[in-house]
This record gives structure tokens, sequence and C-alpha cells, in this order.
């Protein structure tokens, strides 16, 4: 995987689209803190959504867009909830597998949301697919663009104000990762049934 040229795509589109980004990352994180929470995971679909249309047809975000993935909130919500309700339960009898439990439901949803809001699948269906690209081919490779994004992500939040540019650079850079993924299925050439017989022929 050429990570360099996915990080190059995204670094030129953040700054090509610095005030919109801003302000949609603005918008996004204003509704996750007002709702308490609630709402962070339908709105981080839309966020991702958007940003992936900036990809695919520079279209440049808008802070409704955030509201765009509404029809996700219940789904999104159950997840959630039983990611969390796991987690506490893994950190509070062990610390350990609470931590190792998050980063692998982490890891191999890496791509639901994508999926969900693009292709429109289901929740599990979702969590199946993204699995299975994670797994399918070089898993090293997506390992790699996990702690890119997460660190990319995080590296924002130990500065003021940091997450506005460095969680919309990191999520330029999943949503490249992730198109070029899905361009590469859409373009595998179906496989070809096997030709039927020619029966044979009765004639002496």
């Amino acid at each position: 995987m050429d990570f360099k040229s996915h990080l190059e795509e995204a670094w030129k589109m953040m700054l090509k689209h610095i005030a919109a980004l801003i302000f949609l990352t603005l918008a996004a994180a204003a509704v996750s803190v007002i709702s308490f929470g609630i709402l962070a995971p339908v709105v981080l679909a839309g966020y991702m959504h958007a940003i992936l249309l900036l990809l695919r047809e520079d279209r440049e975000p808008k802070v409704q867009d955030v509201f765009s993935q509404m029809g996700l909130f219940l789904p999104l919500l159950l997840f959630g909830v039983t990611v969390t309700v796991l987690a506490m339960i893994g950190l509070a009898l062990l610390f350990l597998p609470g931590v190792l439990f998050l980063l692998a439901a982490s890891f191999f949803c890496l791509y639901m949301l994508p999926l969900m809001t693009d292709r429109g699948l289901g929740l599990l269906d979702a969590i199946k697919e993204s699995y299975s690209m994670v797994t399918r081919d070089g898993i090293n490779d997506h390992v790699i663009v996990f702690i890119l994004f997460a660190g990319l992500s995080a590296v924002g939040g130990t500065v003021l104000l940091g997450s506005l540019f460095t969680l919309p650079l990191a999520t330029l850079f999943l949503m490249s990762v992730y198109q070029s993924l899905a361009g590469a299925e859409a373009e595998s050439p179906a496989e070809t049934a096997p030709p039927t017989p020619e029966p044979e022929s009765d004639t002496p």
C-alpha cells in the first residue's frame, strides 16, 4: 500500500478545503458534546461520508453534513453501547483485556462507517465486510493505517484546538485508503462460470 500517496492526497485536500473542514469538525464536536456523546457515532458517520465525497467528487463539506446520516442513529447507538459495556466489563475485571478489546474492535471495524454510508450496508454486514477488508490482503498494511489514523487523531487532542486540523487530516487519509480499496474491488474481474458442455450429437 502506498501510504505516502494517501498522506499526500490527504494533505493536499486538507489545504485546499481548510476552512470548510474546520467548520465541519467544529460542528461535529459541538453536536457530540451537547448531546453528551449520544449523537457522536452518527455524527462521525456523517463526518466521514462528507469527507469521502470531498475526495471522490471534490464536493466541499457543509456543516449540515454532520446530520446527513441520522437514519443510522439506532444501529450505531446500539453498537456504541455494546462496545462500551463490554469494554467496561473488561476494564473492571482485568485492565488489559478491556484495552485489547477496544483496540481489536476499533481495528476490525476500521471501515465500518464508510461501508454503511457509502454502500448502504447494515450494521452486521458492515462489520463483517470491514473485518474481511482488514484481513483479506496485507493485514500489516491495515495495522499501519489504523496506527496512523489513531495517531493523527490522538495528537490533536494534546494541543489546544489541535484536533481541528489533525482529525480532518486523519479522516482524509482513512477515506483515501478506503476509496482505493473500494475502487480495487470494483475493478477486480468477476469470476466467470465454467462453459456449459455442448450436448453430444446422436447422429452416427
